[in-house]
């Protein structure tokens, strides 16, 4: 199916999921218009139990860089939304955007070859394609890769030297972060100029993200320009603070579009947040302990079907994705209730806030929702 004619199968199940939502759909100009639940179609107690129940579960940092947007409309904040810091893994959704935004610009298709941009990359890894290092099923191993205590999927600090494959590309499933890295390396060839540069121009700047409360570490120059970290390892992840992040969900909510004008096709939104690593892939190396077959997309989690048959988040709606980092950095968006939830931290010393909590967390949201449709219960597939 190609993007354009899966785009209009998904938004036509998205209108069937949906009831016509009455209210209008904001975009934030410097400030965010905020309002109470109840005037955006949410009860306002329900939705404080939701939160109540993230703060018993939350480490330290609670719910203080929490933000909930609805319609374009903050209907709840914590006390501590403006404060900037890493979000790690994150920063993986960061780096697909800027491939959309390749992809949408006709300079490279999904099944562009890496050794077309990285010469170091034909000798091991000939075969790999842009959609194997965005789906993490790439095999690519660098130099270095050795397991750092529990740090099991990727730690090389020489990302950009290849080592001995993992397995063939898309044959299996392994989370890895110097692939990742190596991903940003390829993408910056492409581009012709820092990833941070592109995202700021195409992106950032056009949805108004405050440039103080947003920067992208970087490795230095590698032969010749800086190459951004793709992983959000090492330091050189995504800088930001919850409230500009919700600004980055909010655009993918609306598939790309903000306030009237087409920044990322929506036809790249609706490809890279659908499942793209089918549940039953083996994995490639179960040291890794994170599994994305049957929830994977373009670097997004998606409410898809594991191999245990069950979707990632069971009480959310099934077009539901989210971009996740260590140290319990979250960011949720649900097409289908018109929603954005972020919630920062750097408390996972304390406790891992897993998916069994996320769902919780949604169940409550989703009794506190008041004027859309129920999604109707989809049958248990796998992709």
């Amino acid at each position: 199916m190609s993007l354009r004619s899966h785009s209009v199968v998904v938004f036509l199940v998205m209108l069937l999921n949906t009831s016509a939502p009455a209210r209008p759909m904001f975009f934030p100009g410097r400030t965010w218009t905020e309002s109470t639940p109840e005037a955006q179609g949410v009860d306002g107690a329900g939705l404080g139990e939701a939160v109540a129940f993230l703060q018993a579960n939350a480490g330290r940092d609670g719910v203080s860089e929490l933000v909930i947007v609805r319609n374009g409309v903050i209907i709840h904040k914590g006390d501590n939304i403006d404060k900037v810091h890493g979000v790690w893994s994150m920063t993986k959704s960061f780096t697909s955007t800027v491939l959309g935004l390749l992809v949408d610009d006709a300079k490279v298709t999904v099944d562009t070859h890496a050794k077309d941009f990285v010469p170091a990359m034909a000798q091991d890894f000939s075969e790999v394609t842009l959609k194997h290092f965005a789906t993490m099923t790439s095999g690519y191993r660098a130099v270095g890769d050795e397991p750092q205590g529990s740090y099991t999927h990727g730690p090389s600090r020489t990302p950009f030297q290849p080592g001995e494959p993992l397995f063939a590309p898309g044959t299996k499933y392994a989370y890895w972060d110097s692939a990742m890295n190596q991903f940003a390396n390829l993408l910056t060839r492409i581009a012709g100029e820092k990833l941070e540069d592109l995202f700021k121009r195409r992106i950032a700047d056009p949805i108004g993200m405050d440039r103080s409360q947003w920067r992208w570490g970087d490795f230095g120059a590698v032969d010749g320009l800086v190459v951004n970290g793709g992983s959000g390892n090492s330091n050189r992840h995504i800088f930001i603070s919850a409230r500009q992040m919700a600004r980055f969900g909010h655009l993918y909510l609306n598939r790309g579009m903000w306030d009237g004008k087409q920044l990322l096709s929506a036809d790249w939104v609706d490809y890279a947040t659908r499942v793209h690593v089918p549940a039953a892939t083996p994995l490639g190396h179960r040291e890794s302990g994170i599994d994305g077959r049957g929830v994977y997309g373009f670097n997004w989690w998606v409410n898809g079907v594991g191999p245990n048959g069950k979707r990632l988040w069971p009480a959310a709606p099934p077009r539901t994705y989210a971009a996740s980092g260590h140290n319990n950095n979250k960011m949720i968006v649900i097409p289908e209730w018109r929603m954005v939830i972020v919630r920062l931290g750097l408390d996972q010393a304390d406790c891992v806030m897993g998916n069994d909590v996320w769902n919780a967390f949604i169940q409550k949201i989703a009794a506190s929702v008041t004027d859309a449709a129920k999604p109707p219960r989809v049958p248990e597939r796998n992709p």
